[in-house]
């Protein structure tokens, strides 16, 4: 029986040189990429452009997407949860986020993490794999499939499960895709890439040209504190990634942006809040407080709105544009740090069904 390929996650030249080596003119590459990009169709038979024959032989020989359908949970607030199978039975999470008239869609890049960070319940999972290019371009294509009259995705976040930059070039190549004006032709400044400081790649990021947007989970201001709570800091510590980020090429009006998680009684501290605005002056750049979001298998608890807002002022008074974030579905697990596909899975087996 004959192995067929996926498309799904080839990039142009790939598609151009897979028609070429079926006797194909390239430019039905172009063809291909945009139907399956561009377009987001899943069939072969809906492109009308390409001749009957060919469109046969595609069936034959090729498919499109990797990803299959498992579950949809919609949360109080408008945010909804994806899960979705692999072709090797693991499972991944897709959110989107309804924010000011346009939705946000935050993908994954790895089933599971290893880099195990204190506060994060994928953390917990461990490293499973990497996805492919195709598995985290197929997310944006399905969440684009099921928006409503009306709707549309305005931004792309990285901050899924798994950490983008340890998944490096499958990552780039991703972006790459989603960027491209024959493909769904998101625009660099709406695409943020989130990496808890993996330095070298960082800057092999920031050489790559892709131009999107950087935010690094930063959580501390010292190597001491960050250590505990990020352990990568031990193989990257700050004044390693501070020195990375001080000279990363950013476009005009655009900031690195750091998110915080604040928890109570370890680094919400007012010393906290300093410590923080000493490491990051004269960096253009803005802040993103998140306030822990609570589970039983975390061993912290969210602080107060007080010394939420204490910490805010401090930042503020130092120069430093920071906002408060507010948690987005809460009520189905799909808040920040809180994807994990083994409870998920719990739950599939006992229902049926994800509700």
């Amino acid at each position: 029986m004959l192995n067929k390929i996926d498309l799904t996650g080839l990039s142009l030249e790939e598609m151009e040189r897979f028609v070429a080596d079926h006797g194909e003119p390239t430019y039905r590459g172009r063809q291909l990429f945009h139907w399956i990009y561009g377009r987001g169709v899943r069939t072969f038979a809906e492109m009308s452009d390409l001749p009957v024959t060919l469109r046969t032989r595609l069936a034959e020989r090729a498919t499109i997407g990797v990803l299959a359908p498992l579950g949809r949970e919609v949360s109080g607030d408008g945010t909804r949860k994806y899960l979705f199978g692999c072709t090797d039975g693991r499972q991944i999470e897709a959110v989107l986020i309804p924010d000011e008239g346009r939705l946000t869609a935050c993908l994954s890049t790895q089933v599971g993490c290893a880099l195990a960070c204190a506060f994060c319940l994928t953390g917990k999972m461990g490293f499973i794999r990497h996805l492919q290019a195709g598995e985290i371009v197929d997310q944006a294509l399905a969440l684009q499939r099921d928006l409503q009259p009306g709707e549309r995705i305005g931004n792309l976040v990285l901050m899924g499960m798994g950490e983008p930059l340890h998944n490096y070039d499958a990552t780039v190549k991703a972006l790459s895709i989603l960027a491209h004006p024959l493909g769904p032709a998101y625009p660099p400044r709406r695409i943020t890439l989130s990496t808890v400081g993996l330095v070298p790649e960082i800057v092999r990021l920031g050489q790559s040209g892709l131009g999107v947007n950087l935010a690094v989970s930063l959580h501390a201001g010292t190597d001491e504190l960050r250590d505990r709570l990020v352990p990568i800091n031990r193989r990257y510590p700050l004044k390693e990634l501070m020195a990375a980020l001080r000279v990363y090429p950013l476009p005009p009006r655009r900031r690195i942006t750091f998110e915080y998680v604040l928890i109570d009684g370890v680094n919400d501290r007012s010393e906290d809040a300093r410590e923080l605005a000493r490491l990051l002056r004269g960096l253009r750049c803005k802040v993103n407080l998140l306030p822990l979001n609570e589970t039983p298998a975390i061993p912290f608890r969210r602080p107060s709105q007080e010394r939420v807002e204490t910490f805010q002022r401090i930042l503020k008074s130092a120069g430093i544009l920071v906002t408060i974030r507010e948690s987005r579905g809460l009520d189905i697990s799909a808040a920040c740090g809180l994807l994990a596909t083994e409870t998920n899975q719990k739950r599939l087996d006992s229902t049926g069904c994800l509700t």
